[in-house]
């Protein structure tokens, strides 16, 4: 067998010092040998090495309820979308465990749907792919206009409201900026234009509120994640930004300091398609408005999604987003600049 033929200890061979060292192709063959067979050796190795982990990596994810081994085949999909606020790598990580759970408390499996950007989850909601999502606000009217959905629940922040909060940030080091006044002239990083709390709300605040204009910074850009804006004010790429409140209370201590915030506006809103069938919602619908923070039983368990989702849900209604609308409506008027 060729494991056997790999495996097999063999001799070393050892050359007197008053040998001569073999002249002919086949002696240098032969002296060849055991250096060939070392370096076979390791290759095979290697390989069953390697093997076994990508075995080991498959046959766990396939155990996994996420990826409905543990029901039935015939039990129906569900795909989850969810709105980027963090790379992707790091979205998986935070919300697989949610999806996890609906999976193991209801008869339904739940598959992760994650993309680049906010759109490609609409257009999921549009085509069917995806049945169920988790949007921000600004996300939540533009599918409300294109897709057939309907808001279910809304999220609950840790003071047990359905609202969020945008958040303007500098690096703590930096003497010159300390109020949203101090913006002016600087180089200022949004989150994603189609961003609710990094990106819509912060301007219609500056304009409204603050009375800044965009062409009142020296320059301004969409980054594509929240954790991009941290991370590009915190290098110094950038001399301030705006993010989510859970994200800039998460980075807080790496560095940064909060020069201001929005007022409080609608949340983040889990949708379903029209067409999913009824029990199915009632059923996600039930499961989740069964979960509460303060009993620690449940805690432990939401302790592991994202804090975005983690305090809970709270029925909601479409009307509760209006407020989103009317910012939207403000800067088609006025415009942000």
């Amino acid at each position: 067998m060729i494991i056997d033929r790999f495996c097999r200890p063999h001799m070393k061979t050892v050359l007197s010092i008053d040998k001569p060292v073999p002249r002919s192709l086949n002696d240098q063959k032969l002296a060849a040998r055991p250096l060939l067979e070392r370096i076979k050796r390791r290759q095979f190795v290697r390989g069953l090495i390697a093997s076994i982990v990508i075995k080991f990596i498959i046959f766990s994810f396939l155990l996994s309820p996420a990826c409905g081994q543990t029901k039935p085949e015939e039990t129906p999909g569900i795909r989850l979308g969810i709105v980027t606020l963090w790379h992707p790598l790091i979205m998986y990580e935070k919300y697989q465990p949610f999806a996890d759970y609906l999976t193991e408390k209801t008869p339904y499996t739940f598959a992760l749907h994650i993309r680049q950007n906010y759109l490609e989850i609409i257009e999921g909601l549009k085509t069917g792919l995806v049945q169920v999502a988790v949007l921000g606000g600004r996300t939540y009217i533009k599918a409300k206009r294109e897709a057939a959905i309907l808001p279910l629940l809304s999220t609950l922040n840790k003071n047990g409201q359905p609202l969020s909060q945008g958040v303007f940030i500098a690096r703590k080091d930096n003497p010159r900026i300390n109020a949203l006044e101090d913006i002016r002239g600087t180089r200022f990083a949004f989150a994603s234009r189609h961003s609710t709390s990094g990106g819509l709300m912060p301007i219609f605040w500056l304009r409204s509120q603050s009375k800044i204009s965009l062409s009142d910074l020296k320059t301004y850009t969409h980054l594509k994640y929240h954790d991009s804006v941290v991370r590009e004010v915190l290098r110094g790429n950038y001399d301030a930004g705006a993010v989510l409140d859970t994200i800039a209370w998460q980075y807080k201590d790496a560095g940064l300091k909060f020069i201001g915030k929005t007022d409080p506006f609608p949340g983040f809103v889990l949708v379903v398609r029209v067409d999913l069938p009824d029990a199915v919602v009632e059923t996600i619908q039930d499961t989740l408005l069964a979960l509460h923070y303060d009993d620690p039983r449940h805690r432990k368990i939401m302790d592991t999604w994202d804090v975005n989702i983690r305090f809970g849900f709270a029925p909601t209604s479409d009307s509760a987003y209006d407020a989103i609308r009317e910012a939207v409506s403000y800067l088609s008027e006025h415009g942000p600049k």
